[in-house]
């Protein structure tokens, strides 16, 4: 599959899920947190093409990380919604911004 094709792909298999429905994913350990401003897809997209050199550098600058436990009690605790693309073992996440104006 292309890249462009793969993409395409994950952009319609993205969601938006509650803190609720991903509990059990964390759980097993298999969310992996994308920071706010790094493109969900093209993060989602390095890990389904297996870009060790991307992938590496994203998790030395933080841009992307496993969630760990102080992760969960804050999202169990603020309750946010989240987009979320799988790209198996993995559910990649990013949190929800509220809207301004709201």
């Amino acid at each position: 599959m292309t890249s462009d094709l793969l993409r395409a792909k994950l952009n319609l298999e993205t969601a938006k899920l509650q803190w609720s429905e991903l509990e059990r994913h964390f759980a097993r350990g298999d969310v992996i947190k994308v920071a706010i401003g790094t493109d969900l897809i093209e993060a989602a997209l390095s890990v389904a093409e297996n870009k060790t050199g991307v992938i590496q550098t994203w998790l030395a600058e933080g841009r992307i990380a496993r969630a760990e436990m102080s992760d969960a009690e804050i999202w169990h605790a603020r309750q946010p919604m989240f987009w979320a693309v799988v790209v198996a073992p993995w559910v990649l996440v990013q949190e929800v911004l509220p809207e301004l104006g709201s």
